[in-house]
């Protein structure tokens, strides 16, 4: 079966994309993943509408990538903080990948907002591809596409 005869109904980077591939949804998990948490940090930062804030929190919650967790400022109303779940934090690499390849291709002359660096020997972290027998830094050329056990032809 060739790629272009194949189903995409259940291709992974598809179904991903449906639940996080929306420009805000992925700049609340940049921002998540930095340790912002409240309602009003994610408003303020990210600059976008309550109520799309809102939708998209609330999407990321129940797809199960972030959870609420009740807290309270003295004398004021109890309230959600957001915090990634073990889900969430699993898309960390790609969040890491898309900031590389910003790096590389789309950054300014002032250079990235964000140098995340190795706490034990403070290189930088840059993310590569490898197979499950730890090859890594894989490229294109080095993998070969087949159909999956999910692939069917299209209809």
């Amino acid at each position: 079966m060739e790629w272009l005869e194949a189903s995409t109904e259940n291709c992974p980077v598809q179904r991903t994309l449906d639940v996080i591939g929306e420009k805000w949804t992925l700049l609340i998990l940049r921002d998540a993943v930095n340790g912002v948490r409240r309602f009003d940090d994610f408003h303020r930062h990210i600059g976008l509408s309550e109520a799309v804030l809102s939708d998209r929190l609330r999407k990321l919650t129940s797809a199960g990538i972030l959870k609420t967790v009740p807290y309270q400022e003295p004398g004021s109303r109890s309230r959600n903080e957001y915090r990634l779940t073990h889900k969430g934090w699993d898309l960390w690499p790609v969040l890491m990948a898309l900031s590389q390849w910003g790096e590389t291709y789309a950054l300014g002359p002032e250079g990235p907002v964000l140098d995340v660096r190795h706490t034990d020997c403070d290189a930088p972290v840059r993310v590569v591809v490898e197979c499950s027998a730890e090859h890594s830094a894989l490229t294109p050329r080095d993998v070969t596409a087949r159909p999956g056990a999910g692939a069917r032809l299209r209809s």
